[in-house]
This record gives structure tokens, sequence and C-alpha cells, in this order.
């Protein structure tokens, strides 16, 4: 079966190989919809809260509500999801984001909306991706008829998010000047459709199912990830860059506002800037992203993002600060994508579901801790300083970690 799958993605340019997969183009074209209304939904919700209360302290929260539960019980969801069908599961999923969507555009539409029920929904939703997220990456293997094509399917993906995080933000500036927030929300609703209805369409083999309890299954998972030093070491990458530099996403209202005195369309801007350059990352990966190249893009990323934050600390005007965000979108998608790589692309099938858990509670949980302790510092000493002190703190971060490593090979030279 693999041999006439590969004569056939032979025939793709390699960069969009895992497009010969015709599973994997059906996902791929109701993903490229569903993340689109994601963005425009969390770009539309925060402007939504800052409007209405002006706090640095609830956008802060916000981002940690929606992200924290997938630090909390993101990786108890993995061991759950590899014991089922991921696919039946993942369209559940979609259906209860779908009634969350049209839930938020009823009760912004209506007024019915204030700083403690936009919490409480942004909690729903971070619940839901805690799910939702790791059943998604862990499915795509079986999207693909070839384990070879699965490292270029994971780049695709990336690009896909990144392209959206890129559209999606300009285009929610746009429609809340043009309409409101609700119009964002309903906008979602519709597109986590998309994602569904490709689901249903696919005709994708099973992933095998692990076998035991749950909680046998996670301590099996972690097991895996604390013997594996390679795998730890990836871990404490993701969650460094992920603490200190994802925290802008945060910040972003503040600035958009209260440094440049814009509305919800510079939000846009800003957010849509460090898409571009999230968007470019995964461009490089595709083109350059063999396996032995991964670590020192995962480094190289890093090293960006720290530069970046001090960029935007330091940025003058609005257009400094969009130069510095872009960097700063192409630094972390570069730091993390590559890490994704590295773990998935090493991973036991059926360990997936469980190792992709793990990432993305630490890629998306610590983001969220970041994004509330930025939340805190900036109601004191503004948002720019905020983004300074991460950069200086992500920069020595690996001065030490790089030094380390350096002088361990030479002791075993």
């Amino acid at each position: 079966m693999s041999k006439p799958h590969s004569s056939r993605s032979t025939r793709w340019p390699a960069p969009v190989r895992a497009l010969a997969n015709r599973n994997f183009q059906i996902y791929f074209a109701g993903q490229g919809i569903s993340t689109l209304g994601k963005w425009v939904q969390q770009v539309a919700l925060a402007w939504l809260a800052y409007h209405l209360t002006g706090s640095a302290i609830l956008l802060g929260l916000i981002t940690f509500l929606s992200l924290a539960p997938q630090l909390l019980i993101g990786p108890l969801a993995g061991a759950w999801i590899d014991r089922h069908d991921k696919r039946r599961l993942l369209i559940g999923v979609q259906t209860v984001l779908i009634t969350q969507s049209l839930t938020l555009t009823v009760m912004t539409q209506f007024s019915w909306i204030d700083g403690t029920s936009i919490a409480c929904m942004a909690l729903l939703l971070g619940l839901l991706n805690a799910v939702e997220t790791p059943l998604r990456q862990s499915l795509i293997g079986t999207f693909v008829d070839d384990p070879a094509d699965l490292p270029n399917a994971l780049v695709l993906n990336a690009m896909l998010i990144n392209a959206a995080r890129f559209v999606g933000p300009p285009l929610a500036g746009t429609l809340i000047a043009m309409t409101s927030e609700a119009g964002c929300f309903l906008l979602t609703a519709f597109a986590y459709l998309a994602l569904m209805f490709g689901l249903i369409k696919v005709r994708a083999t099973a992933s095998p199912k692990a076998s035991g309890s749950t909680s046998q299954v996670f301590r099996e998972g972690l097991a895996y990830l604390w013997h594996t030093v390679s795998v730890r070491q990836l871990m404490i990458s993701v969650i460094m860059v992920n603490l200190l530099a994802s925290c802008y996403a945060s910040l972003l209202p503040i600035l958009a506002k209260t440094v440049y005195a814009g509305d919800a369309r510079i939000l846009g801007w800003l957010w849509g800037a460090a898409g571009a350059g999230a968007f470019v990352a995964t461009l490089a990966l595709a083109f350059n992203g063999t396996l032995s190249r991964l670590r020192y893009f995962m480094e190289g990323g890093a090293l960006v993002c720290g530069l970046a934050l001090l960029g935007v600390f330091l940025a003058a005007n609005l257009p400094m600060a969009l130069t510095g965000l872009v960097l700063l979108g192409f630094g972390i998608t570069l730091s993390n994508v590559s890490t994704n790589m590295q773990l998935q692309s090493s991973a036991p099938g059926a360990l997936r579901g469980r190792v992709v858990a793990f990432y993305i509670a630490m890629r998306f949980g610590f983001e969220a801790v970041g994004g509330m302790l930025a939340g805190l510092v900036a109601a004191r000493f503004g948002a720019p300083a905020t983004l300074g002190i991460a950069g200086g703190i992500l920069l020595l971060y690996l001065m030490v970690s790089i030094g380390g490593r350096l002088r361990a090979r030479r002791s075993k030279t």
C-alpha cells in the first residue's frame, strides 16, 4: 500500500507532498476554514473584554482561562483519547464548539455579557480546546498513508494555522468595525461546521487504541517522556519559549488602544503581523525542515523571540512594533513547530496521542501562565516594559542552556 502512495506523492512538490493523500486534502480544507474562525473569535473576545472593562488583568485572566486547562487536564485528555475512536470524539467536540460560539453570539448581540461571563466563556473554550487540540493533532497521522509524509503533514497543518493567524485578526478587526463582535462569533460557528463536515467525509484507518485504564495509560505516557532524555529537553524548551515569548498575545489590546491610540483595526494589524511572521516560519520549515536541522531551528527560533521582545519594548512607533511582532511570530512558530515535528516523528504510534497532549499542555499551558503573569506585570509597569523583561529573561535562559550543552559536548571529547 505504501508503494503506490509513494509514487503518487512524488508527483507533488516536496513541500506539499502530504496533499497527495485524499483524506488529508479534505481535512486540510476544513481545518483551514475552522482555524480562520478561531482567530476571528479570539480577537473579538479580547477586544470585547478590553472595550467593556479596560482591564489589563482581565486580558491576562482570559488568556489564562482559555489556555490553562490544556496544562491541567491536557495530559489526562491525551491518555483518554488514546483509548477511544479519535475521529468520532473530534466530531462531538466540534459540535460543542459550535454551540459555544452561538451562545457568545446571542449574549453579545443582546448585551447580556460582562467581564464575568466573558471569563466563563473563555474557561469553557479552554476546556474544549484541551480535548480538541490533541485530538486533532494526533489524528493527522491517520490522514496520510505513508509515515514518511507525517512531518510534511504537520508542517502544512502549522502553515494553515499561521496563514489563518495572518488573515484572521485583520478580518476580525474589519468585521468589528463594520458590524460587531457578535458577527465575529457567528462567523466562527459556521467555520467550525466546515471541519466537522470534513471529518464526517474522511475515510481514514482508525488509529490503534491503548489498552488499560486511563490512569495506567497516562502513567505509561509520562514514563516515556521522563525517561527519554531528548524528549525531556524538548519539553523544557517549549515551556520557556511559551512562558516568556507567547505572553505578548494577552498584551496586544493594550498596545493597540493605549500605546498606539488605535481601535480594533490596529489590534488586527498587530495580531496579523505576528501571524505573518509565523506563516513565513512554516514556509521555512516546509522547504528546509529536515529532521537533522530541527534542533537548530528550535534554538534559533527561541533566540529570535528574545531579540524581538526587546525590539517591541524599544519600538518608537507602530511600524517598528509591527516589525518586531513579525519577528516574534516567526521565532515562536519556528521553535514550537520544529519541536512538535521532532516529538511526533520519534514517538511510537500507540503513544502519539499522549505525546501530543503533553506537548500541547506545555505549549498552551505555559502560554496561559505567561499571559496571566504578563497581565499582572503590565498593570504595574505597562505592556512594553513587560515584553522587555520577558525578552531579557529568555535570552539569559538561552545563554545558560546552550552554554551548558556546549560544555557537556566538549567534556565528552
